[in-house]
């Protein structure tokens, strides 16, 4: 087990930081993702608009989202906000900003793209059944949108878990931050920390993003 660092695990309470860090990550995660379903359900629905300015600001807001990267979006919200605006904002609030902002972005995109596929006969179906353009979406296009927008929403669930590992950046104390605590700690009678940690960190990561990607796979294949 030394050979492999992973005697620094059963050292204290290092393993129970570990953890500790996990559900720091999951916190910010599960709170961004919620925030982001209600917002990016919005906001697909207003890419739908067809009116020029609408699709502008839909359009502007995709391509920030798609382009900056989101260490990028952390540094300004978190050091830029506090410095030119004079805004107080906690590191772990500057996170659900950012993750809420890229997922809304994504998950709009979903939505968007749900809709979108929906057959055009779907509308002139309902629309002959003297259905008004509010019941159509509630009863008709929703509901067969739902199906093709769970899967990929979920796989956007795991991405943004993972993306949590760049929160250290900011000086927030998720799991990869006490990995890194762990392994200065212990450098010179473990050694080999380096691998068992980092390890470690990986297999926790693999045990909370495998049950959601193995939810996303049989949701596709059952409604498919």
């Amino acid at each position: 087990m030394e050979a492999l660092g992973i005697d620094v695990l059963f050292k204290g309470t290092n393993a129970l930081r570990l953890l500790q860090g996990l559900w720091i990550a999951a916190q910010i995660s599960g709170i961004s993702v919620a925030l982001s379903i209600v917002l990016g359900v919005l906001l697909g629905i207003f890419m739908m608009w067809k009116n020029p300015v609408a699709r502008v600001i839909s359009r502007l807001y995709l391509e920030i989202v798609r382009i900056m990267p989101q260490l990028a979006l952390l540094y300004i919200v978190f050091f830029g906000a506090t410095r030119v605006l004079g805004i107080n904002l906690s590191a772990e609030f500057s996170a659900i900003i950012v993750f809420t902002f890229w997922g809304t972005g994504e998950m709009g995109d979903l939505v968007r793209g749900a809709l979108v596929s929906t057959p055009r006969h779907q509308y002139e179906s309902a629309a002959a059944l003297g259905l008004t353009r509010a019941q159509t979406y509630v009863h008709v296009i929703i509901p067969q949108a739902v199906r093709r927008l769970v899967p990929a929403a979920i796989n956007l669930v795991t991405r943004m878990v993972k993306t949590t590992s760049l929160l250290l950046m900011i000086g927030i104390i998720e799991m990869m931050k006490v990995g890194q605590q762990i392994i200065e700690a212990n450098r010179m009678t473990s050694p080999n920390a380096v691998f068992g940690i980092y390890g470690t960190i990986m297999l926790l990561y693999f045990a909370v993003c495998w049950p959601i990607s193995l939810l996303a796979n049989r949701l596709s294949k059952k409604w498919n």
